[in-house]
């Protein structure tokens, strides 16, 4: 099921699929061979809105594993290195911020 702001992908420039995935809540993304990666550098970048939709409609038919998948801005820095595009991804890339499991 997609929200209204899935509905209007609007890309203002290079952003990738994100999803979490369900064994352990791990940030995962959407990689060009079809599959996830834990690692960034991995990501398919998509850059217009047609790119990000199939991506992520792809993304949500192999949704095995993953939960929650979205389109997500990423920084592509001068030597190439890709960096998430906003606080919130850039906290997400750090990991579990809350420990979910009983001590």
């Amino acid at each position: 099921m997609t929200s209204p702001l899935q509905q209007k992908i609007k890309i203002t420039g290079p952003s990738v699929v994100t999803a979490n995935r369900t064994s352990d809540g791990i940030v995962i993304y959407r990689t060009a061979q079809q599959g996830w990666s834990a690692n960034l550098s991995d990501a398919a970048i998509v850059r217009t809105s047609d790119e990000a939709r199939a991506l992520l409609n792809e993304a949500n038919a192999d949704d095995v594993g993953a939960i929650g998948a979205y389109i997500a801005p990423v920084e592509i820095k001068d030597g190439g290195e890709i960096k998430p595009g906003n606080l919130r991804e850039h906290i997400r890339s750090k990991g579990l911020t809350i420990d979910l499991l009983p001590a």
